[in-house]
């Protein structure tokens, strides 16, 4: 035997070594158990001695000992086991392979539970599973994860058993806290061993099936989030005395006890189906990356809320860090804009309601720094989220560039976690909130982002549709519970209540939760039931009882059954909604804030409040209703008169205390429409309703500036409907018809702009009706009818631009106004007044400094230059303006000059440079959320033209698609489009589809027909079109009537890129007719019109001089043009048109007898045209090859 300390060998038998004195005993290696000279095993945990038990010296070790001990430790681990019951009987009576498939699947689940609460599977045994907490790092909440596990486990056998048409399966588990020996060198079997291990199997062995017990250091740890019942005392195997055991039943917090409610908790009932649907949309998101909407709607009382509660429980317990949000949409008219988005970015960011806004700024700051490490990124995203929550004075009315930053911070977000978004009371939404939602999930589709909304049925009223067809979204409605599941919720929380009350509460609830827990609690406010130990007994006689026929009254009798005082506070508090501080209710109520406070605890050991716990929460420390629908109903008993007082207190209260008053201007302008509408004909209606209609128009510019359109029209319209003078009411149409404007809200546009127009008239403003006249020629042209915004623009620049004196706002409309009219003289072809006008808009822009018209203005300049052919210039000047957008932040025109440039480089022959900067426009749109206006559809589809002749026909079909899938729809109403969907007509007429070319020329006809105008160039496009389509069904002479007409109708304008098509059908028909001297016309004219020329028609004009040549019988001309034009469409990479011209090359070369050389150009082509898949051209190029092939066979 060595000493473990000095390395002595002594004789077996030595007590003490004989050279330095120490005690000599034999210990496990493992646990440390004393053990004998010749022990193969350890007598406490099993563990195998692979030689003889270890050798310890007082604190010494052997050099093996210390060499075991670096791997085997003494810890405080959490064991559980579980096995399967039923599954004996299950296997016998189905075939092996199945069995073990279901084994298998078992298994796999349990392994993922286990894993997701941060356990590790130790082994399976048979239908046996053991897991431990606690190696090889140890967490404070191990007990807590691995109870939580042992829960879902149960609970996930038992769905599974139902799935597997087996629904007498079951499992039972067991769970033991304490030391343990470990072994940090194991993963797997043989990890732990003690004691400890085979207790935790007798435990499971003793448990029911479908339950989970645990003993009693395990309770200890964990019962702040897990409630317990008691299990009562085992005699377990091996044991000497009896142990008391405790059943898990449910969890009941947040992760060691956080959250964890003050009031009366009914068990969850009925719902297990629902929630699992939660947690697997939970995983799913977080594996697929990819971002889902679960809409969960049902009737008040239903279980949404609580359906919700217990998914943030789940949510909390597991291993994998998700970063939860919770935002409430407040019940305040047509809600408050944005205010549940607000709540969760302060949850974020840890700020309370009513922070000082430096600390506020502060925290959110620190929030964007943590999760945005991009220095451009915070400064883009910082200010926005700021403007959400009221601490920015920037305002915007474009949507997007807001919805852009905070979907980009919520993006950031998910990039380091899961991210959960819950929005509770969706009924009560601001539109802005649903355009938001609906506007990530687009956007987002590749972020790991859930989004779960709760509202009642009534949502379809405020957003009809919801919930319905949209991307990666389920919708889960809530039906009324099943008997069986109310019968088990009340009898959980009344076990002793008479069966003749039971059945009667049970009929009355029909199926919804909050009728038994306000019966529940209504007893617990009349005394009629009491708290013994965690349940409720009997304490009164029920017999007397009357139960109320709805849920309505039932929460008015309980309401009545309290003393004066506290119905009175509860009433007061139903005015502020559904959460509020003392101090607020105090100032409503008039009463001292210590009363209140008194009063508040007694409510809340009612439950009818409750204190928000979660540290998360912006609302924390404030009182809440425990039940909306309590609050609803307390209000609805307050007389009119009493109503008015309190509704005005709260406006005065919230003006006076709030310290950014724009952020709850919807709350104010709430209280004061109702003060008003409850009392119309008091002495004071005439103040509450000037107040009212100023706190709708402040609403009103509230939700602008967040870029809310929809919800500011709403604000200004009910503002209107409180009346005022003349000049007042035609201002706020005006404004309407801005905010309706930026939502592509046509119609309302230009109803509110035409009753403000005829108002100002009618007062004789002149001024202010040129205004008017000049925005409703701005709706003109953005609808297509470029006559009569013409008409409209002048009349109303002529009026302001006689308006004396220096009017900063008369200079702003001039400039919007003097932008508009060069668009629309530019679309219908006068060029020089385009020109003159672009410059005065330009000129007024620098002088007031106003960047985005500036930008607008020089982007209308560089049309007018290009269509002027001052090519070089145009292009110059677009760049500066593409980098001045970037520079300043302005991000619609950033995407709008990108496009024009992209096609202003196409025209110049810059395929690539054109598609690149398409592609970065469409990137910028992704960034920015850019769907009102499309330009994500514009700059994509300006990529058709250039990719098609480019040879990527492949890559314009997966563009089409994506359009006729996604945007086709949508982008109907918007002009240009068309434009450049008539692309499409040439690749279907090169790969062989005369009807689908067709289909599109008729669909551009039916849009003319039902009254859209069409642009110059436009109107260039589908003249060309036609052209074309004509050509391929051989009536040549039509199509080159419509082919000249395109192309000769622009007059001093030119549009290289449609012209060009257009000159190319023309003289394709010109040919097919055997008009040489049209022929020779054409290219005249084509050089001159295209001076100094691009390098395509120059090839395109080698060509056709080559076919002149052909047919005039000049052989060398021919051949030297036509190797000219191939050897040109070849540098410029033009895959199509290089075969065409060897494919017309070898035809006359082949009429010529030079049989081999026109095979050479022949097969050439017709590898391309195989490549592209140019069906009538491979047919055209074969039947040359025949008569060719025959000849050489015949040589």
């Amino acid at each position: 035997m060595r000493c473990a300390r000095c390395g002595t060998e002594n004789r077996t038998g030595r007590r003490f070594c004989t050279q330095c004195g120490s005690a000599l005993t034999l210990a496990c290696p493992v646990c440390g158990a004393p053990a004998d000279e010749g022990d193969h095993f350890c007598g406490e945990c099993g563990a195998t001695f692979t030689t003889s038990p270890a050798t310890t010296a007082g604190q010494g070790e052997s050099a093996a000992a210390r060499t075991s001990q670096r791997t085997v430790e003494r810890r405080h681990v959490s064991v559980l086991f579980a096995d399967l019951v039923g599954f004996t009987s299950l296997s016998a009576s189905r075939d092996s392979e199945d069995v073990r498939d279901l084994l298998s699947r078992y298994f796999s689940g349990a392994r993922s539970i286990i894993e997701r609460y941060g356990g590790t599977v130790e082994k399976f045994i048979g239908d046996a599973v053991m897991a431990v907490w606690g190696v090889p790092a140890a967490q404070e909440d191990d007990a807590e994860r691995a109870v939580r596990a042992a829960l879902e486990l149960v609970d996930a056998v038992r769905a599974f058993g139902d799935e597997a048409g087996a629904p007498d399966l079951q499992a039972r588990a067991g769970v033991l806290t304490g030391e343990a020996a470990v072994n940090l060198g194991v993963v797997g079997e043989g990890m732990v061993a003690g004691d400890l291990v085979n207790t935790a199997s007798r435990i499971q062995a003793a448990a029911d099936p479908g339950t989970v017990y645990v003993g009693d250091a395990t309770r200890r740890a964990t019962e702040a989030a897990i409630e317990y019942a008691d299990a009562g005392e085992h005699q377990l195997k091996g044991k000497p005395d009896p142990e008391r055991l405790w059943q898990a039943r449910r969890v009941v917090a947040g992760r060691r006890g956080s959250m964890r409610p003050t009031v009366l908790e009914p068990p969850f009932s009925g719902r297990d189906r629902e929630l699992r649907l939660l947690k697997e949309y939970l995983h799913a998101t977080s594996e697929e990356r990819r971002a889902r909407l679960l809409s969960i709607v049902g009737v008040a009382g239903v279980g949404k809320s609580r359906i919700a509660w217990e998914f943030e429980k789940y949510v909390d317990g597991l291993t994998e860090a998700v970063l939860w949000h919770r935002g409430r949409c407040l019940s305040y008219g047509e809600g408050v804009t944005y205010w549940a988005l607000a709540e969760m970015v302060r949850m974020r960011a840890g700020i309370v309601e009513n922070q000082r806004p430096d600390e506020a700024r502060q925290k959110l700051r620190a929030t964007v720094d943590e999760y945005l490490k991009e220095e451009e990124e915070r400064r883009w995203v910082e200010p926005r989220l700021a403007q959400l929550l009221g601490l920015e004075d920037r305002s915007t009315s474009d949507p997007r560039d807001l919805f852009a930053a905070w979907r980009f911070f919520f993006e950031r977000l998910a990039t380091r976690n899961l991210t959960v978004l819950v929005f509770e009371d969706m009924q009560w939404a601001d539109a802005g909130l649903f355009d938001f939602i609906e506007y990530l999930l687009e956007w987002s589709r590749t972020s790991a982002i859930l989004v779960i909304t709760l509202a009642r049925p009534d949502v379809a009223e405020r957003r009809p549709g919801w919930g319905i067809g949209k991307r990666g979204l389920t919708s889960l409605y809530l039906e009324p519970l099943s008997p069986d599941a109310m019968a088990s919720l009340l009898t959980g929380m009344v076990p002793g209540l008479p069966a003749e009350l039971r059945e009667r509460i049970l009929d009355r609830a029909a199926g919804i939760p909050l009728y038994a827990v306000e019966t529940v609690r209504m007893l617990l406010d009349r005394g009629l039931i009491a708290d013994q130990d965690g349940t409720f007994v009997v304490r009164g006689s029920l017999e007397s009882l009357e139960v109320p026929e709805s849920l309505h009254a039932m929460i008015a009798a309980r309401l009545d059954s309290l003393p004066a005082e506290e119905r009175r506070l509860v009433q007061d508090a139903a005015v502020l909604g559904k959460a509020f501080t003392p101090t607020a209710l105090a100032a409503v109520s008039a009463e001292p804030q210590a009363d209140v406070e008194r009063l508040l605890e007694r409510l809340v050991a009612k439950d009818l409040f409750a204190i928000e716990s979660d540290p998360r929460s912006p609302e924390r420390g404030q009182y809440a209703f425990v039940q909306d629908l309590v609050r609803n109903v307390a209000e609805g008993m307050l007389s009119r008169r009493e109503r008015k007082q309190r509704h005005l207190a709260a406006a005065e209260y919230l003006t006076s205390s709030w310290s950014e008053e724009e952020e709850i201007a919807e709350v104010v302008a709430t209280h004061l429409v109702e003060a008003f509408e409850a009392d119309p004909g008091a002495a004071d209606a005439a103040e509450i309703r000037t107040r009212a209609r100023d706190a709708l128009v402040r609403a009103g510019e509230h939700a602008a500036a967040l870029g809310s359109g929809a919800q500011a029209l709403r604000y200004f319209e009910r503002a209107i409907e409180f009346g005022g003078d003349d000049e007042s009411i035609a201002v706020l149409h005006e404004r309407a018809g801005d905010v309706a404007s930026t939502v592509a809200l046509i119609d309302a546009t230009r109803e509110h702009f035409e009753t403000a127009l005829a108002t100002h008239r009618t007062r004789g403003d002149v001024l202010a009706e040129a205004r008017v006249t000049a925005l409703l020629g701005v709706v003109d042209l953005r609808t297509g009818h470029f006559d009569r915004a013409k008409t409209a623009v002048q009349r109303a620049i002529a009026v302001l631009s006689e308006t004396p004196g220096d009017d900063a706002e008369r200079d702003a409309v001039l400039v919007r106004a003097s932008n508009a009219l060069a668009v629309s003289l530019y679309y219908t072809g006068d060029v020089d007044g385009a020109l003159a006008f672009v410059e005065r808009a330009l000129t007024l822009a620098e002088r007031r400094d106003l960047i985005d018209q500036l930008l607008q203005a020089l982007d209308t300049k560089s049309w007018v230059l290009h269509a002027l052919q001052r090519t070089r210039e145009s292009l110059i000047l677009q760049e500066g303006a593409l980098k001045l957008a970037i520079d300043t932040g302005h991000t619609r025109e950033t995407v709008r000059i990108g496009v024009n440039l992209a096609e202003a480089l196409e025209e110049d022959d810059q395929l690539e440079a054109s598609i690149e900067r398409s592609e970065q426009a469409e990137a910028t749109c992704v960034r920015a959320g850019d769907v009102v206006a499309h330009n994500a559809v514009y700059a994509y589809l300006e990529r058709l033209s250039p990719l098609l002749e480019l040879g990527r026909w492949d890559d314009c079909e997966r563009l089409w698609s994506r359009f006729a899938d996604e945007d086709a729809e949508r982008s109907r109403e918007l002009t240009m489009f068309e434009m450049l969907t008539l692309n499409v007509v040439w690749l279907r007429l090169r790969r062989g589809d005369l009807d689908a070319a067709r289909s599109i020329i008729g669909s551009l006809d039916a849009l003319i027909a039902s009254g859209v105008e069409l642009s110059v160039e436009s109107d260039i496009m589908r003249g060309a079109a036609r052209a074309a389509v004509l050509n391929a069904e051989g009536d040549h002479r039509a199509a080159l009537a419509s082919a000249e007409s395109a192309f000769r109708s622009s007059g001093r304008q030119s549009f290289p890129i449609m012209e060009r098509k257009a000159v190319i059908e023309a003289v394709e028909a010109a040919f097919a007719l055997d008009d040489t001297e049209k022929v020779t016309d054409l290219l005249r004219f084509a050089r001159e019109r295209f001076h100094p020329g691009s390098p395509s028609l120059d090839a395109h004009i080698s060509r056709w001089q080559g076919r002149l040549h052909d047919l005039r019988g000049d052989d060398d001309e021919m051949e030297r043009k036509f190797r000219a034009a191939v050897q040109a469409l070849v540098e410029l990479r033009r895959p199509f048109w290089t075969a065409v011209a060897q494919l017309e090359f070898a035809e006359a070369l082949g009429r010529r007898g030079r049989v081999e050389e026109a095979r050479s150009h022949a097969d050439a082509a017709r590898a391309t045209f195989v490549e592209l898949g140019a069906s009538p051209w491979i047919v055209r190029t074969e039947s040359l090859m025949q008569p060719a092939k025959a000849e050489v066979a015949a040589r």
